[in-house]
């Protein structure tokens, strides 16, 4: 099969990625804007948030880790890679259509276990209707996702990247005409889940029968390809649940301060930003890559392209991370304030962000980590580390509850982050060289952790000088701007004058064929 060229798919698939939030911030200034931070925001957002914990659950976490290697290494030996996929997708189709109907009558006392702060007031029977329409969307993406995984270890990042950004198209398209309408926004929002899901599903069907692969539905089988896969994949479906018990610990937090789920998630899509488009691309590139290698013996090229990747990754990220916790307040203040979300809600969003921000080195490494464990079929070793780093998000959002409010919901998440980094790390050194750091990646990194702090301290001060261009409602997104264009300057420059990267490396990278 044809080469992949690793920086250059990490673009295609982060270009993507970052077209998606852009999208997908359209999407969240008019919910803010329609919605603020009151009942049904609250309400949609947990209903919402269901289907995609299950999602991420079954589809991230089982196939995505445990499918996608097993396909790679099929197609690099001229296996019947294409009846091994499509048995893997009537199964998940069976198992998803008794799940969701299971899901839709139980719907009650799943919005019960996800925000217990709700009951007795409306949010708790709106997210239940709300989460009845739209759970049935687990069934539609998670299928989204296997074929995801086909058309990615093809090579296809370009249909693969698009699918999200059809998700947010539907989105805006239906509030712009419940706007118009008069349509009631909470039911617009609920309703245009599924559809979503339909689309969306249509889409990736379409792309992987134009690769030759025919997914014809049937009644699915055990085979002793499947057999294998669901051994390799129930340490990490039990993974996918310890990171989703996370976030429900995090949201049970939050639903007894009115707005602050809200504050969470609108919080969540800004440091999603460049952990879609940096860390999530080079997890989805990374583990066919290293698949293939592994298969076919090249551990030097392994090790090449695990530190090439996570070099790419740290030095876009950590400059993220620390613009995150300096420039949070103006970040909400422009995007989020206006309409019924007020300024209130802009600062609590702000104090999220910022600290997330602080852990979104750690969720990128894990995009970089994971793949060692995956690509070598070793699933159980991440389950054992998210057991740990469950523990610790527990401990510390449940035990600061009392003191720091919802505040404790995001603090554990991001020191949970960083415990299941570490755990990534330590748990390699029995893999040897292959993934160990490079003298090129231990001399640049530091360098780049510098200039970032550096890029921090110009923020700092931009946003002070720029404080009335920020607050004016004509000029603060043009304010915003110059903000982030200095931040980028002062990073890149001065990152390029100590070493932390070479420009001509990517370039060279982006023609390279690996």
């Amino acid at each position: 099969m044809k080469p992949i060229s690793l920086v250059r798919s990490i673009l295609t698939v982060g270009g993507w990625t970052l077209l998606s939030r852009g999208a997908g911030f359209a999407r969240d200034m008019m919910m803010a804007a329609y919605l603020g931070a009151g009942p049904v925001a609250d309400a949609f957002n947990v209903a919402f948030s269901l289907p995609n914990m299950f999602r991420r659950f079954f589809a991230e976490g089982a196939f995505n880790m445990a499918f996608v290697p097993m396909y790679a290494k099929k197609l690099e030996a001229g296996e019947d890679a294409n009846g091994f996929a499509r048995d893997a997708f009537n199964g998940m189709a069976a198992i998803l259509m008794v799940f969701s109907v299971i899901g839709t009558l139980a719907m009650p006392w799943l919005v019960y276990a996800m925000a217990s702060g709700f009951a007795g007031d409306q949010r708790f029977d709106l997210a239940v209707l709300y989460g009845q329409i739209g759970f049935c969307y687990i069934m539609f993406i998670s299928l989204v996702a296997l074929l995801s995984g086909v058309l990615n270890a093809h090579g296809h990042f370009t249909e693969a990247g698009f699918v999200p950004v059809l998700m947010n198209l539907i989105f805006i398209a239906t509030m712009l005409m419940a706007s118009v309408t008069g349509w009631d926004m909470g039911m617009t929002l609920a309703w245009t889940v599924p559809v979503t899901g339909v689309a969306q599903l249509g889409f990736t069907w379409y792309s992987a029968r134009k690769l030759g692969f025919s997914f014809t539905p049937r009644w699915p089988k055990l085979t002793p390809e499947l057999k294998r896969l669901a051994y390799i994949a129930a340490p990490a479906v039990l993974a996918g649940g310890v990171v989703q018990i996370n976030l429900l610990v995090g949201r049970q937090v939050a639903s007894y301060t009115e707005g602050a789920v809200s504050w969470l998630v609108y919080a969540d899509r800004l440091y999603q930003l460049p952990l879609g488009v940096v860390g999530i691309a080079i997890g989805t590139v990374l583990l066919p890559d290293l698949s293939r290698r592994l298969r076919a013996g090249d551990e030097a090229g392994g090790r090449e392209s695990f530190n090439r990747g996570t070099e790419f990754a740290l030095a876009l990220t950590v400059p993220a991370a620390a613009a995150l916790m300096t420039i949070a307040l103006p970040l909400t203040t422009v995007l989020y304030q206006r309409g019924a979300f007020g300024a209130e809600d802009a600062a609590n969003t702000a104090l999220v962000l910022a600290i997330y921000g602080a852990g979104l080195p750690a969720f990128v490494l894990h995009k970089t980590y994971q793949p060692l464990y995956y690509a070598r079929e070793d699933s159980r070793s991440p389950f054992r580390f998210a057991v740990v780093s469950m523990v610790v998000n527990a401990a510390i959002a449940v035990g600061l509850m009392p003191y720091i409010g919802f505040a404790a919901a995001a603090l554990a998440t991001t020191v949970a982050a960083w415990a299941m980094a570490f755990q990534l790390w330590f748990g390699t050194r029995k893999m040897g060289d292959a993934a160990r750091f490079d003298t090129r990646f231990v001399s640049r990194a530091p360098r780049a952790v510098v200039a970032s702090a550096v890029m921090a301290l110009a923020l700092y001060f931009a946003q002070d000088a720029l404080a009335e261009m920020l607050a004016n409602p004509v000029w603060r997104y043009a304010g915003l701007g110059i903000l982030i264009s200095v931040g980028g300057l002062v990073y890149f420059g001065f990152g390029t004058a100590i070493g932390a990267f070479r420009l001509a490396d990517f370039r060279k990278n982006m023609r390279r064929q690996r």
